[in-house]
């Protein structure tokens, strides 16, 4: 991985940003195109042809939807193939194997499990596509005629592999746009969003995941040795890990999105911060939620058809949601986790949180982190039912207080990139352009040293 990142870095992406620069304006697309293509063959060179059919699948349909613009049940037509074809891609690749388990368990039949490779970023290019033809079937969009800006929204690489999820209409206006796409003020501005998005991802989440896998990892305590201070501290690690890992990625494409002349939807905005689960969802990967809630919950009903359906619209919301996450029964016991949670906030406590100062942050972080115990429950190293144990039921073993002293500063450090105090000392750094550039510059030779020195690991959200 370090490898391919620092391939990645002075190879690809300084390759593919000259030729993106000096390209005329009528061929940026076209250039983008194909090196976003060279991107993901790079990383699953075997599994490109999967993408290939989602691109021309939904290209055609919005072709045709176009076509037979006034008839409305060959419009319907097109679209049910085109979100047929692309969530069949999907179950497919994605969950067969985790239906196989269920009926051979269920039924006690020994059907053979398929073992397929997940494509890379299936979940969220997926989402892209089906979101084009949804909004041409609704008119929201106009019908894209050019198959290479098409193929340039789906695969662009910043936002490729793991989000976030840009709907076409994001970059439709800036994919048509022949002169003043890329501007200074843009190339500032992505430059900065880029380093500091590498440094969160290996500085911060490589870093601090050292300390949740000496907890439950084969070379470390492991958790049944742990005692129950330990896998909370391990635990409130991988919390820290997740954000700064997929925030981190979300940051650096939208980062390389401006440097390119593209605005990507914010990810992420502090979460951590909430005052309740409601207001965390609003904060957290932004993008899937308001996919879910643009086109699942409204189109179910919403909030429009009385309490009770509501109520229903939000479990099939949040069940989808978890199933989305992995094909795994802890990532839909996850999601029906926070649908109940959700629940009892729009039902009760939501007011009392909003009155509260101190005790709505905590409220929310405790069970933000007990959501995120459902959520590793199938990683290597952890067993849930002992992983919930050790939360719940006090006992002894291997002490905090050693991994608490030698991860002490890096902890401080994630509890203050956090909080808003980030978002001061950026505007700080907006207004000083010497400190500024300075600051830039060491943080990216700091964390180029760091990717030299160490070992580092995908991106957490890679794997859905």
């Amino acid at each position: 991985m370090v490898f391919s990142t620092i391939l990645f870095l002075f190879r690809f992406l300084s390759i593919t940003m000259a030729l993106y620069y000096i390209a005329p304006a009528r061929l940026k697309n076209t250039v983008l195109f194909l090196c976003s293509l060279v991107f993901y063959s790079w990383g699953e060179v075997r599994l490109f042809p999967v993408m290939a059919v989602l691109i021309l699948v939904n290209y055609v349909a919005g072709l045709g939807m176009g076509r037979w613009g006034e008839n409305r049940r060959a419009r319907l037509g097109w679209l049910l193939f085109s979100v047929v074809v692309s969530l069949g891609m999907l179950v497919f690749f994605k969950y067969t194997d985790f239906f196989i388990t269920n009926i051979n368990a269920i039924a006690g039949t020994s059907f053979p499990l398929l073992r397929l490779t997940l494509p890379l970023g299936i979940s969220f290019y997926t989402f892209q596509t089906m979101s084009y033809s949804i909004d041409v079937y609704r008119r929201d969009v106009e019908v894209e005629h050019n198959i290479i800006n098409f193929g340039a929204y789906v695969v662009m690489f910043p936002q490729l592999i793991a989000g976030p999820i840009v709907k076409y209409r994001d970059v439709a206006e800036r994919l048509h746009v022949l002169n003043g796409r890329v501007t200074l003020d843009r190339i500032n501005e992505g430059v900065t969003l880029f380093i500091f998005g590498l440094a969160k991802k290996v500085l911060l989440a490589d870093g601090i995941s050292a300390l949740w896998y000496d907890v439950v990892g084969d070379g470390g305590v492991g958790l049944a040795n742990a005692s129950t201070p330990l896998v909370w501290l391990g635990l409130i690690a991988y919390a820290f890990q997740i954000y700064f890992d997929f925030s981190g990625y979300s940051m650096m494409g939208i980062g390389m999105g401006k440097m390119l002349g593209f605005d990507f939807p914010d990810n992420f905005n502090l979460p951590y911060i909430s005052r309740s689960i409601t207001e965390f969802w609003r904060r957290w990967h932004i993008t899937l939620s308001s996919w879910f809630r643009e086109y699942v919950y409204i189109p179910l009903g919403g909030n429009r058809r009385g309490m009770r359906r509501q109520i229903l619209n939000l479990l099939v919301v949040w069940f989808l949601t978890g199933f989305w996450h992995g094909a795994n029964w802890n990532f839909i016991f996850w999601g029906l986790y926070f649908f109940v949670l959700l629940i009892i906030e729009k039902m009760w406590l939501l007011p009392h949180l909003e009155k509260g100062r101190v005790w709505p942050h905590i409220y929310t972080l405790l069970l933000v982190l007990l959501g995120w115990a459902l959520f590793v429950g199938s990683d290597d190293g952890v067993t849930l039912p002992l992983l919930l144990q050790k939360l719940f039921v006090p006992s002894g073993g291997v002490s905090a207080l050693y991994f608490l002293r030698n991860y002490a500063a890096l902890l401080a450090v994630c509890v203050f990139s956090c909080t808003n105090l980030t978002l001061k000392c950026k505007r700080a750094l907006d207004e000083n352009t010497v400190l500024r550039a300075l600051t830039l510059g060491v943080v990216f030779v700091v964390t180029i040293a760091y990717m030299v020195d160490a070992t580092s690991s995908p991106f957490l959200y890679f794997r859905f």
